[in-house]
């Protein structure tokens, strides 16, 4: 199963400048939450693009908290015709053929599960070709319209949304997790389900 994971700003935005991480409202719940599912799935693969990479790995080994150990120790696979190899960060393998193509062999051979980590443009990708099983969206309660850039969902195709888990968390952070469908157009008026 491949699950594309977004952390955003209610307004969209996968960054804004001069916020903190998490815009500052990372509660113990959402933290809890963040190490219980780092944990959860043995045999996880993370999938992340040249940028993805190019922010995160320099921060690879200097935090000690259950999620940041679990993401070094886990298997990540970066998709880049820009890197060379070797790559920095442990336990990284880089593949430098059609991410497509590699995703949807991965999903036949693979028997983990596979989540892509940031990686706006694979993920978007990804969603595009059909390959995502599942959206999962962890929406904190702020507006960065001003300060905000990576709008997430630019360039989307249309996408039916089929709800299969929710949460709230301490800080008014909500947990959204979809099965998406990619549309040929407009879903007719009336309610639907997909």
């Amino acid at each position: 199963m491949l699950t594309v994971d977004y952390i955003i700003s209610l307004d969209g935005y996968g960054a804004a400048e001069g916020w903190p991480s998490y815009w500052g409202l990372e509660g113990p719940e959402y933290l809890a939450w963040l190490n219980e599912d780092s944990l959860a799935e043995k045999g996880l693969v993370h999938l992340m693009g040249a940028n993805t990479y190019r922010i995160m790995s320099p921060w690879a080994g200097k935090n000690n908290d259950t999620a940041s150990l679990a993401l070094d120790a886990a298997r990540k696979v970066v998709f880049s015709s820009t890197l060379t190899e070797p790559l920095s960060w442990a336990n990284t393998e880089l593949v430098t053929d059609d991410a497509i193509t590699t995703v949807r062999e991965m999903k036949r051979s693979e028997s983990g599960q596979l989540r892509t980590l940031g990686s706006i443009s694979l993920s978007r990708a990804l969603i595009t070709a059909g390959l995502v099983d599942r959206l999962r969206v962890v929406i904190f309660p702020v507006l960065t319209g001003k300060t905000g850039h990576e709008p997430v969902f630019a360039g989307y195709p249309d996408l039916s949304l089929s709800l299969v888990e929710s949460r709230s968390f301490d800080t008014g952070t909500q947990l959204l997790e979809y099965i998406p469908k990619v549309l040929d157009g407009p879903l007719p008026p009336g309610p639907t389900r997909v």
